[in-house]
Parts: C-alpha cells; sequence; structure tokens
C-alpha cells in the first residue's frame, strides 16, 4: 500500500467524493475487509457494500488482496491501494487554476494556484516514476518560525528571497548539455491552529516566493 496516491481522473474523483465510498476507503486503509465486514460497519447491506466496492475497484482505488472461503461462499478481501489520496487538478483539467495567469507574491490565491499546480505536477511526475519503474528525484523541506512583528517577517522574506536567488545564480546553468530544469516553490503562511483546523476555518496567507521566477529576474539583472 502506498502512503499517499494523486487522484488525476474526473471519474476517479467523482467516486472518491461519494460519502459511503470515501468511508469505505478509509476502513480498506486499516486493513484487508470483505463486503460483509464493511456492512456492518457502515451500516449497509453487504450487496450495496459490493456495489460500491466495484466501483472503487474499477477506478484503481481498491484492490484484491486475497480470498478466503466461508461456509459455501468465497469471500474477496480488499484493501485500499493508498493510505490516503489526493485530487490532482488535473481531474478538473478544464478549470484548474494556472498560476500564469496571476502573478502575486502577496497573494494567497495565487499561493493557492501553485501548490495546486504542485500536486498536479508531482502527481503526475510519480505516475510517470511508476511505470517507468524508476525513483523520482525530490526534496522537501518543512519547518516552523515565530516571528516577534510583521517588520521582521519582512525581514525574513527579504532575506530569503536574496538567499535562495544566491543559489540560483550558483548553480543554474541554462546551457548545461543534458540538465533538466527544477522547478523551486518557497511558501511562507501563517500556521494554522488545530482548532481552526476542526472549524474548517480559512487562514489568511501571509506571502508566497515562487523562486522559479527568481532565475528570469537573475537572468534578466534584477
Amino acid at each position: 500500500m502506498l502512503d499517499v496516491t494523486v487522484i488525476e481522473d474526473a471519474e476517479a474523483a467523482a467516486v472518491s467524493l461519494d460519502p459511503i465510498r470515501a468511508r469505505l476507503l478509509a476502513e480498506l486503509a486499516a486493513g484487508p475487509a470483505s463486503a460483509a465486514m464493511l456492512a456492518g460497519k457502515v451500516g449497509l447491506p453487504r450487496q450495496k457494500v459490493n456495489y460500491h466496492l466495484k466501483a472503487l475497484e474499477r477506478h484503481g482505488l481498491v484492490e484484491l488482496a486475497g480470498e478466503r472461503r466461508k461456509g459455501n461462499v468465497t469471500e474477496r478481501l480488499m484493501r485500499a491501494t493508498a493510505a490516503s489520496y489526493v485530487i490532482s487538478p488535473l481531474a478538473l483539467a478544464a478549470v484548474q487554476p494556472d498560476p500564469d495567469r496571476f502573478r502575486d507574491q502577496l497573494s494567497a490565491r495565487w499561493l493557492l494556484a501553485l501548490a495546486a499546480r504542485l500536486v498536479r505536477d508531482v502527481g503526475s511526475l510519480i505516475t510517470g516514476a511508476a511505470k517507468a519503474r524508476k525513483r523520482l528525484a525530490t526534496y522537501a523541506l518543512d519547518g516552523e518560525v515565530t516571528f516577534a512583528s510583521a517588520a521582521d517577517r519582512a525581514a525574513f522574506i527579504e532575506e530569503l528571497t536574496v538567499g535562495v536567488g544566491a543559489l540560483i545564480r550558483k548553480y543554474h546553468d541554462g546551457n548545461a548539455e543534458g540538465g533538466r530544469p527544477h522547478r523551486i516553490v518557497v511558501a511562507v503562511h501563517p500556521t494554522l491552529k488545530p482548532e481552526a483546523v476542526e472549524a474548517a476555518e480559512v487562514a489568511e496567507v501571509a506571502c508566497i516566493a515562487d523562486v522559479a521566477d527568481a532565475t528570469q529576474a537573475v537572468e534578466a539583472g534584477h
């Protein structure tokens, strides 16, 4: 079972968003189970659970883990293909966010568009790497800092931009034969409090720096 997988197909996304099927996915992420075993947990007849399981299996969200005999019946034990799922913007390709449409480093919505592109691109890269049976070279940094004031936050952002820009100038080689471009995205936003997460409140994003754009600024001499 994968830790997380990305759903790129619109129909698969629709299937996963059905409340009953989402509940079944959660149950099967905890371990293999048959329709009969799941029926009691979700409060539905076994036949109805089977119907939902077949829909999930058809879209690759669950898979056969094994079979067992129970009396004169052979039960199929199903399991989730991943512990968690992320829906890619590709599932809504016609209306997916486009960070190039409106660029504003201080815009929370631009940050959201960048995050959506990150999910889309990394999800597609994971799919391609899995098909090619190759490892995907990525890196992520996640941390937290408490600013004493808005001025300190602004100073941090300035130093971060200058520092990452210097690294880009040092290592970027647009003429390297066989070189492969890499996208760098750095985001800074307020930490969401646990109670706010539970209440599904929206936090205001403070700042976003898409350092991929810094490459162009550096080359332009800015």
